[in-house]
């Protein structure tokens, strides 16, 4: 790929261009990371001269069902609508066969993915959490360098991707619905230690009661989770389906983003990126160590001893590591 000619399309936001940059840094290849460094090294100097205040990034997450992308494609189009630029990035599983995004975000947002001020874009997690890391981080970075002021990073579930996705972001919304049990499940799986605005879904016709009633606990639920003097996660209640309390739930967000103000949203960019090199190391370890000629040499041998009992996992692990050594 020409750096030079995707940087110039970044420069003036043309959407194949900026599509195929963030193809190159999602490349797990050896020769397209080399020019993906390239790229990202000079969209700091793109991105610094395009935008006076940083982006504003934001994670969101739920259970299955509880209307992700509806309430994304909802909240998305509020945005464009009053001028802003909205990058959306859908962390997806990656396919087995082809390493590609599996799930179909981009179908389900119909109006906002035809909406020339949105772009939307299926994030695989390329089978490791330091896949995430990687690819997001650095799709994001495309994205603010093309003019996008908002990114939404909307992940698949609840699990450890969440609390990867929490670490790359400026506020965490969780997404929860009524009578699912997410007041215990949120404390128990920690989705609530890391929440910076909680919103209860699908408040809307019969349900708005219930709803209501699901947001007064998980309220109560916060206060055993979250210490003293520290931002008390609001929660609100709304309806993506039906456009409802959508602006409410954005403006919680600002306010969180006001409460972090711009040296303690610099200080927690600055972790951020700390966090992000050390994904980065691990991520490359684990190339290296994938395409060794020492490890590929005793792979087979040691699978074999090991499928056959005579081997245990230590053991072995001890072998791949020694040949890696040796390299």
């Amino acid at each position: 790929m020409d750096v030079a000619g995707l940087l110039d399309g970044i420069r003036e936001s043309r959407r194949a261009q900026v599509s195929r940059a963030i193809t190159l840094v999602e490349s797990t290849s050896p020769k397209h990371r080399e020019k993906a460094r390239e790229l990202l090294a000079a969209l700091v100097e793109v991105r610094a001269q395009r935008a006076s205040k940083p982006a504003v990034r934001v994670g969101i997450s739920g259970v299955p069902g509880v209307g992700k992308s509806t309430f994304i494609e909802a909240l998305g189009s509020r945005l464009t609508a009053q001028g802003h630029r909205v990058g959306v990035l859908a962390v997806d599983p990656s396919s087995v066969r082809t390493g590609g995004s599996v799930l179909g975000d981009k179908t389900r947002m119909a109006r906002l993915s035809v909406d020339p001020a949105a772009f939307i874009r299926p994030s695989p997690s390329a089978g490791t959490l330091g896949g995430v890391a990687r690819a997001t981080t650095q799709a994001m970075a495309v994205l603010e360098a093309a003019g996008y002021d908002v990114i939404l990073v909307e992940t698949v579930g609840v699990g450890q991707s969440e609390v990867t996705v929490a670490g790359m972001v400026d506020t965490f919304l969780f997404l929860t619905l009524a009578r699912t049990g997410d007041q215990l499940q949120g404390i128990k799986k920690g989705i609530l230690e890391i929440a910076d605005v909680i919103a209860v879904n699908k408040a809307d016709g019969d349900r708005e009661l219930e709803a209501r009633g699901a947001a007064r606990e998980l309220a109560g639920a916060l206060r055993l989770v979250r210490g003293h003097g520290e931002w008390a996660p609001p929660v609100v209640t709304c309806s993506g389906l039906n456009d409802l309390g959508v602006d409410d739930v954005w403006q919680k967000v600002l306010d969180h983003r006001g409460h972090l103000g711009d040296e303690g949203l610099a200080a927690k960019r600055a972790e951020q990126q700390l966090d992000f090199t050390w994904a980065l190391v691990r991520d490359e370890l684990d190339q290296r160590l994938r395409h060794s000629p020492g490890v590929t040499a005793v792979q087979a041998e040691v699978r074999a001893a090991v499928l056959a009992g005579e081997l245990t996992a230590p053991l072995a692990a001890d072998r791949i590591l020694e040949a890696y050594g040796q390299d």
